[in-house]
């Protein structure tokens, strides 16, 4: 083999191993697109943000149901090809760019970390979601006290099973911050944000207090990352 097959050999093994353009499209507010956002900083990698604000109703424009025909955000496009879903994102990731780790490989520990997630990003997030509050208070007619019960109502039943299965460890994923704690962070903000008593789950407010200690949840916060 001479040189110039080597260099090529070289060049085409350095691109095969370069990471893709990392479009993310978020609402700055959103706690899917908060999730993704601890997700891609926790893996330490460059992306793009583009901010589709749910009240101007971005996400319902042609340009962006071409590429999700769902019309929600986070929507993650990679080199062009649009993945849609915060936890399918975050599996995307997590399997791209294996460490630091944050699903496990092993099925039992795998099955534990994606419960605890889930309970989240399942059960306790679609009910309190935007789209469903304003369904609450424009089409049923609730007010806004009934409105914010409905929303303690459900953060309290799935936290109380949260605090439960939440363990000792410093986060929720063990010893370094994983899924759960990706999704429990925007979470725990969407509470405070709805002034929703959290003296009942002392672990919890324990694990967010330590996530929001690491770069890449401060980086990934609300606050951090709103529109000028």
């Amino acid at each position: 083999m001479d040189c110039g097959d080597a260099e090529s050999i070289a060049l085409d093994g350095a691109m095969t191993h370069q990471t893709p353009r990392l479009v993310l499209h978020d609402y700055f507010r959103s706690s899917a697109s908060f999730r993704v956002r601890i997700a891609l900083n926790l893996k330490g990698l460059d992306y793009e943000r583009v901010e589709i604000s749910l009240i101007a109703g971005d996400q319902r424009s042609d340009a962006y149901l071409e590429q999700n025909a769902q019309g929600f955000v986070p929507m993650l496009v990679v080199d062009g090809e649009p993945i849609i879903q915060s936890m399918a994102i975050i599996d995307w990731i997590d399997r791209s760019f294996p460490e630091p780790r944050l699903i496990p490989e092993e099925p039992m520990p795998r099955a534990v970390a994606l419960a605890r997630a889930q309970v989240i990003a399942s059960d306790i997030h679609p009910l309190n979601n935007l789209r469903i509050l304003k369904y609450l208070t424009r089409d049923l007619g609730l007010n806004e006290q009934t409105k914010d019960r409905w929303i303690a109502t459900w953060i309290a039943q799935g936290f109380e099973a949260l605090e439960a299965m939440a363990g000792e460890a410093r986060y929720l994923g063990g010893d370094t911050p994983g899924i759960a704690d990706c999704c429990l962070v925007p979470q725990m903000y969407n509470a405070r944000r709805f002034e929703v008593p959290l003296e009942t789950y002392p672990r919890l407010v324990e694990i967010d207090a330590a996530c929001m200690e690491l770069a890449a949840f401060q980086k990934a916060h609300p606050d951090a990352v709103k529109p000028a």
